[in-house]
């Protein structure tokens, strides 16, 4: 099973955990990477995934978060596919970076795109035609059944 988790759910285990919503999908985001490890998911990664964490401003959270994406198995460039579909995504109101991710996973047909930015996730779930599910990190969890 292929997943794609964009940059702020790959933030999430370095987030305050003392909300307990922030705790719940750190622990989630930590057994989606757990089993990405052990090949039982595939993290896919992405140009865009690249550059939002190349402006993350505490070098050692870029650090960190660069570290988790080395257990990405397959890396996905730009191509115009996903060009196009970023910008009908757009057009839906959706934010720049937010489409780039979200077309780059649906043009790559992953089984499950994550995030934990809830004005995003329900842009994206209610966008018809897309190629993936889209969930947050705890829905992921559940929908694994593990």
């Amino acid at each position: 099973m292929r997943i794609y988790l964009d940059c702020c759910s790959l933030q999430r285990p370095f987030d305050d955990k003392s909300q307990p919503r922030i705790a719940v999908e750190a622990e989630a985001v930590l057994v989606i990477l757990a089993l990405c490890e052990s090949d039982r998911l595939k993290l896919i990664s992405s140009d865009v995934l690249l550059f939002e964490i190349g402006c993350i401003p505490d070098q050692d959270r870029k650090d960190d978060v660069l570290a988790i994406l080395k257990i990405a198995k397959e890396p996905v460039e730009l191509t115009p596919e996903i060009e196009a579909l970023a910008r009908r995504l757009e057009a839906s109101g959706m934010k720049p970076l937010d489409t780039l991710h979200l077309a780059f996973a649906s043009a790559s047909k992953v089984d499950y795109f994550c995030t934990c930015d809830d004005k995003f996730l329900k842009k994206a779930k209610s966008f018809k035609g897309l190629n993936t599910k889209v969930v947050s990190p705890t829905e992921l969890v559940m929908e694994l059944d593990i």
